[in-house]
């Protein structure tokens, strides 16, 4: 994980910075001598959240940044904010698509303080369904607004839960399927949230795939992979079949998801650990919980007591 901070108020200094920070940038001032800037990264290799504050308006004019950005306003306006076909600005409260990766955009920030998260393009391709095994076209964002103020708000919880309970703490973070299934989480959430040219409803292709057989071997992949950072699209390459029939093959038959599914088999290995630790060893159950991918302790502590009938500690320790 990577970690910064910065902070100036002279305006140049800003600008080199953000430059390096996001992509080659033009900013200006209305108020150059009033300009301080603060900003806190914390970052994965795939993913990074930044908490920005600026008490000052800054024009800017931004180069495509090859990341997927989005921006969530908690103080202050972003306004006349515009790339190619859109033009809008943005008040507190707001989670919005700052920007498709591939195009430069520009506008304002009035005295704000506002949270950007950006993530790898590819990790949508990672958890959507598409109707090709090997789709000659990546998964895009549509619309740079949610689909409705819940599913912003949705997304909005997401991205806070990745910045304090993954990316906040170094050993956490450190932990690769952490790291993993939380680039996955934002995904998901990212689709869930805009429109995009991600699939749908399993086709008859789809349906006819999603035999007995493909879930099977799905299984056993998951099972001899639980301990690697695997997507559904890696299982579904392992397999031989689309994201989209993989889905459709585990809620048919099992009523639930292969990312569920891989949840479940974890705890388990979780559960395995726990009873073969040494409670004298300095070993702890968030330490447990990490290395198995999860990265909250008390939605651990609850998926293992719904599994086992008692807490992860006492096991434990008993």
């Amino acid at each position: 994980m990577d970690s910064l901070t910065f902070e100036s108020d002279d305006l140049g200094e800003t600008e080199e910075f953000l430059s390096r920070a996001y992509a080659r940038m033009r900013i200006g001032s209305t108020t150059p001598a009033a300009s301080t800037a603060r900003v806190r990264r914390e970052a994965a290799s795939s993913f990074s959240v930044d908490e920005i504050d600026l008490d000052f308006e800054m024009s800017y004019s931004v180069n495509p940044l090859g990341r997927i950005c989005l921006c969530v306003v908690h103080e202050g306006t972003v306004q006349d904010h515009a790339f190619h076909g859109v033009r809008d600005s943005f008040v507190p409260g707001d989670t919005v698509l700052f920007a498709p990766d591939d195009l430069p955009y520009a506008g304002r920030i009035c005295t704000a303080r506002y949270n950007i998260t950006m993530l790898d393009p590819g990790l949508l391709d990672q958890v959507a369904a598409s109707s090709d095994p090997r789709p000659a076209e990546r998964v895009r964002l549509t619309g740079h607004r949610p689909r409705s103020r819940a599913a912003g708000d949705r997304l909005k919880a997401t991205i806070f839960y990745v910045r304090d309970h993954v990316l906040a703490d170094p050993d956490t973070a450190a932990e690769p399927l952490v790291v993993s299934a939380a680039g996955q989480l934002l995904a998901a959430n990212v689709l869930a949230a805009f429109p995009s040219t991600a699939g749908t409803g399993p086709t008859a292709q789809d349906r006819g795939d999603a035999h007995p057989a493909t879930l099977r071997r799905a299984i056993a992949y998951i099972e001899d992979h639980a301990d690697q950072p695997i997507t559904v699209a890696d299982m579904a390459a392992a397999v031989h079949v689309t994201i989209r029939t993989l889905q459709y093959a585990f809620r048919r038959h099992l009523d639930t998801t292969p990312m569920a599914h891989l949840r479940k088999v974890r705890l388990a290995q979780a559960h395995r650990d726990l009873v073969a630790a040494d409670p004298h060893s300095g070993v702890t159950v968030a330490a447990v919980a990490a290395r198995w991918g999860f990265a909250h302790p008390g939605r651990f502590a609850s998926l293992y007591r719904d599994a086992y009938g008692t807490g992860p500690a006492d096991t434990l320790r008993d």
